[in-house]
C-alpha cells in the first residue's frame, strides 16, 4: 500500500459524496439555472458574510477573478513574494488581466504591514503604477500552511480602507485556519473584499473553488468566468460535491492537523511549528528523501533542493500516517 502525502488535492470522493453528486438537482448555469450551484453559491456567501459568489472549476481561475475584481489592466496588487498568485499560477494574473505585481518577503508568509504601506503607491496620474489591492494568503502554502493571525488582517483592513486600497484573500485552506483557530469564517470575510475558496483540498471535493464578494465583483467575475472559458452547465454534479464536504469534511479537518503534527515531530520537526495540515522537513538531501520514501511506500514532494513537503488529507487515516511516521523516522 502507498500512503500519498504530496498533496490534499489527491483526495478521491468519498461513496457518500458520490451518491450526493449522482443525486444532484441540476440545470443550466451559464444561464444561471442550476439549483445546486446557487444553493453552494448562496451558502459559501452566507457563510463569509458576503453578498454573492460564483463557482469556478479551479482555484487558479478564483485568484484570478477575484483580484481582477479590484485591480485593472496597469495598476497593481502587493503580495507576499511566496504566495501562490505570484509563484504557482504561471504568471495569470499579468498574462490575462494586465496587471503588475510587487511583493514583500516575510517569514512564514506573514503581512509585513510596515513593508506594505512603504510600498504603497497613490494614484499619480501618467507617472507611476497605482497600488489597487494587497493580496494575502491564508492558510499560506508554501509557508507551511502557516495562519494568518486576525488581528494583522483586521490591522491590514484598516489601512487599506484608510488609503482606498482592496483587499483580496486567496482562501483557498481558508477552512484549516478556521478549524485551527476557530476565528469565524464571517470573521475573515470581514477583513477583505473579496476571497476565494477551495472545495477540492482538505475538502475532498473533486474539483471546484469560489469567488466570494459584493454583488457587483462577482456579476462582473461570471462574465469574466465565460471570457475565460469557464462557462459551465450542468455543473449542479460538481457542486453537489461542494455542498456535501461542507456538511461533511470541515470538522475533521482537525484530524489532518494532528496527523501533521505527528509526522513534523517522527521528521524532527517542531510540532507547535505545524498549525494545520502541511509539514516542510528542511533536508540538505531533498531529492534522496524523496526516493528513499518512495521505496517505503510514502510518496512526498521536493520543494527545492533542500526541503521536502508532507500534505495530510482526508485520505490518510491515523494508521496511514503512524505507519509513513515510521517510515520517515528511519530515514
Amino acid at each position: 500500500m502507498t500512503i500519498d502525502l504530496r498533496s490534499d488535492t489527491l483526495t478521491r470522493p468519498t461513496d457518500a459524496m458520490r451518491k450526493a453528486m449522482a443525486e444532484a438537482e441540476v440545470g443550466d448555469d451559464v444561464y444561471g439555472e442550476d439549483p445546486s450551484v446557487i444553493a453552494l453559491q448562496e451558502r459559501v456567501a452566507a457563510m463569509f458574510g458576503k453578498e454573492d459568489a460564483l463557482f469556478t472549476p479551479t482555484g487558479s481561475m478564483a485568484n484570478v477573478l477575484a483580484v481582477a475584481s479590484l485591480v485593472q489592466p496597469g495598476q497593481e496588487v502587493l503580495c507576499e513574494a511566496s504566495a501562490h498568485i505570484a509563484r504557482a499560477e504561471l504568471g495569470a494574473h499579468g498574462a490575462l488581466t494586465g496587471l503588475t505585481m510587487r511583493t514583500w518577503r516575510a517569514p512564514r508568509g506573514q503581512i509585513d504591514q510596515v513593508a506594505v504601506e512603504a510600498m504603497f503607491a497613490p494614484d499619480m496620474g501618467p507617472l507611476f503604477v497605482r497600488t489597487a489591492a494587497v493580496s494575502v494568503e491564508n492558510t499560506h502554502n508554501f509557508a507551511g500552511g502557516a495562519v494568518l493571525p486576525l488581528d494583522s488582517l483586521e490591522s491590514l483592513r484598516t489601512w487599506a480602507t484608510s488609503v482606498g486600497v482592496g483587499v483580496h484573500l486567496d482562501g483557498a485552506r481558508i477552512w484549516n485556519a478556521h478549524v485551527a483557530t476557530g476565528v469565524p469564517l464571517a470573521s475573515y470575510g470581514a477583513c477583505v473584499d473579496v476571497v476565494s475558496v477551495c472545495l477540492s483540498k482538505g475538502l475532498g471535493a473533486p474539483v471546484g473553488s469560489l469567488v466570494v464578494g459584493t454583488a457587483d465583483a462577482i456579476a462582473e467575475a461570471r462574465v469574466r468566468r465565460k471570457r475565460m472559458g469557464g462557462g459551465m452547465r450542468q455543473v449542479g454534479i460538481l457542486a453537489a460535491a461542494g455542498l456535501h464536504a461542507l456538511d461533511a469534511h470541515v470538522d475533521r479537518l482537525a484530524d489532518d492537523h494532528a496527523n501533521a503534527k505527528l509526522l513534523a515531530e517522527a521528521c524532527g520537526v517542531d510540532p507547535a511549528s505545524v498549525e494545520t495540515n502541511i509539514v516542510v522537513v528542511p533536508r540538505d538531501d531533498a531529492g534522496e528523501f524523496v526516493a528513499g520514501a518512495r521505496e517505503g511506500g510514502v510518496l512526498i514532494s521536493p520543494v527545492g533542493p533542500r526541503a521536502v513537503r508532507l500534505v495530510t488529507h482526508l485520505d490518510v487515516s491515523r494508521e496511514d500516517a503512524e505507519t509513513a511516521a515510521k517510515v520517515l523516522s528511519r530515514l
